[in-house]
């Protein structure tokens, strides 16, 4: 069996979970506890391109808190 993560012709969605991290997420397989459909299922490019352009920051959301609240310190 081949990897559904490689398969440049499946439907895919993108997930979000509660640290901001965005998952491709292939569209057949169940979205697993803590994640958050961010796209519907569409193609692979079209998730690629939401990603990049809404996870630009790739540290997790409580890291950035912690960061913040130890600059302003």
């Amino acid at each position: 069996m081949s990897n559904p993560f490689d398969d440049k012709n499946a439907s895919f969605q993108v997930l979000v979970n509660d640290e901001g991290q965005h998952s491709l997420w292939p569209a057949f397989i169940a979205v697993p506890a803590g994640w958050q459909v961010a796209l519907a299922p569409t193609d692979r490019d079209a998730c690629s391109a939401y990603i990049e352009a809404n996870w630009q920051d790739m540290r997790p959301r409580s890291l950035v808190a912690r960061d913040l609240d130890a600059a302003r310190a």
